[in-house]
């Protein structure tokens, strides 16, 4: 069974390289597969499907903008803290000298 298991993945690799379209069922296809459960690889490519309708990026580039976007107010938010206790800092010093 492994072997069948591998020899599929080694000649889907081949014949579907290059073929967008045909390789947005290749995951769900490999979880029917492995698993043995049709109905999580349907749910799978319908979630998949909705993702890419909805935002018009796959699943990866959303949840890579997603990641984006949070460490970007991450950031922002870090260096405005450090503004503003810079800025304490030099009235308190403006203050203790006079």
């Amino acid at each position: 069974m492994k072997f069948l298991k591998i020899s599929f993945i080694f000649f889907s690799l081949i014949f579907l390289n290059g073929c967008l379209q045909t390789t947005a069922l290749l995951g769900p296809s490999m979880t029917a597969v492995t698993t043995g459960n049709v109905l999580q690889a349907g749910l799978q490519y319908g979630a998949n499907t909705a993702i890419k309708n909805e935002t018009g990026k796959n699943t990866f580039e959303h949840l890579q903008d997603a990641v984006e976007s949070q460490s970007k107010s991450h950031k922002f938010q870090t260096k405005f803290t450090d503004l503003v206790e810079k800025k304490f800092e030099l009235t308190r010093k403006k203050l203790k000298l006079n």
